[in-house]
């Protein structure tokens, strides 16, 4: 299951985001998934890739809540 990679979502722009940005460039763990667009979130997985999203962090993890949801219903 896709959920159970990611470690933490981010809101993008800051200093230390930007940063974050160059190091997983630099060590080939970037990978671009906006599609030319702003980025607006930063995904951390646990192979300690890098995913530059054009959504709204609150938005994809609405998503994967729904996802779980799916997956796993609650009783």
């Amino acid at each position: 299951m896709v959920s159970s990679r990611v470690v933490t979502i981010i809101t993008a722009g800051s200093s230390p985001m930007k940063r974050l940005k160059e190091e997983a460039k630099e060590s080939g763990k970037l990978i671009d998934a906006t599609q030319g667009r702003k980025t607006r979130s930063i995904i951390i997985t646990d192979s300690d890739h890098i995913i530059l999203s054009a959504i709204q962090a609150e938005t994809i993890a609405q998503r994967l809540d729904e996802e779980d949801s799916r997956l796993y219903p609650r009783k």
